[in-house]
């Protein structure tokens, strides 16, 4: 089984990071097979970031076509899976929707926590989005920039924990979950100092990609989730101007 790990943004080191915590959780025999942005920002922080990402998502989506068994869109907020679902064959997981979707099954409220107050409002439109603000208890974010968790995970991972304790004690969320990529591995690395489940949105996606896999779900052919018709376009990257306009069909 090959899941490709898609970084829409340009940090290679953080891709790096996100395959580890992929790794460690996948079964025997998957490979995760980690892609970087090689255009954008170096980190997605905002709404207009988020849609720039969405489309460098569906153009290395489109690039991976035939390779891959299943994709995950490997940065919080998830921006491009709903494209990605769309016009591709294969499941696409985002880490997002991944993890909240986890933590519902091991409680009946999860805590989101960040490192910057910055991801807040993007992250709750994500919640939104999914149906599953009745079942959050809140966004907690630091004041950190993506420069200073970048470079010193460990020495900003205490005042996360710390941070997530409190919101455990506060809000009395059943379940946790670290959200921002720069943060993977944090979750595994501090499970005993966290009173409640805490989640990797990476390791969540992992392991719901290997169960899509093995359920073997077709496409739909009707619904909002049909591939769409073809139609023409311009300027748009060759792979994904094909799957647009249903030229691959005609090379297949």
């Amino acid at each position: 089984m090959r899941i490709l790990l898609l970084n829409p943004n340009m940090t290679v080191a953080v891709t790096d990071l996100m395959a580890d915590a992929g790794r460690a959780v996948a079964a025997a025999g998957t490979e995760i097979v980690p892609v970087t942005a090689s255009r954008g920002v170096p980190y997605i922080s905002t709404r207009a970031e988020a849609q720039i990402g969405g489309v460098l998502a569906l153009e290395m989506l489109a690039e991976h076509d035939g390779q891959i068994d299943a994709a995950i869109i490997a940065a919080f907020g998830d921006p491009g899976v709903l494209g990605g679902r769309e016009l591709f064959d294969f499941p696409v997981i985002g880490v997002s929707e991944a993890a909240m979707l986890t933590a519902c099954m091991l409680g009946h409220r999860f805590a989101v926590v960040t490192f910057s107050t910055s991801l807040v409002g993007w992250y709750r439109d994500c919640v939104e989005l999914n149906g599953m603000a009745g079942r959050c208890a809140g966004i907690h974010a630091l004041d950190l920039s993506f420069a200073d968790v970048a470079g010193d995970q460990e020495g900003n991972g205490d005042l996360l924990v710390e941070l997530a304790g409190k919101v455990v004690r506060d809000s009395g969320a059943d379940c946790l979950i670290f959200g921002g990529a720069p943060l993977a591995g944090l979750a595994s690395r501090s499970r005993d100092r966290i009173p409640v489940p805490i989640i990797d949105p990476v390791a969540a996606a992992v392991k719901q990609a290997e169960a899509l896999v093995a359920l073997r779900p077709r496409k739909a052919v009707t619904g909002s989730f049909q591939r769409p018709g073809a139609k023409a376009t311009r300027g748009l990257a060759g792979p994904l101007a094909a799957r647009i306009e249903h030229l691959d069909r005609a090379v297949s």
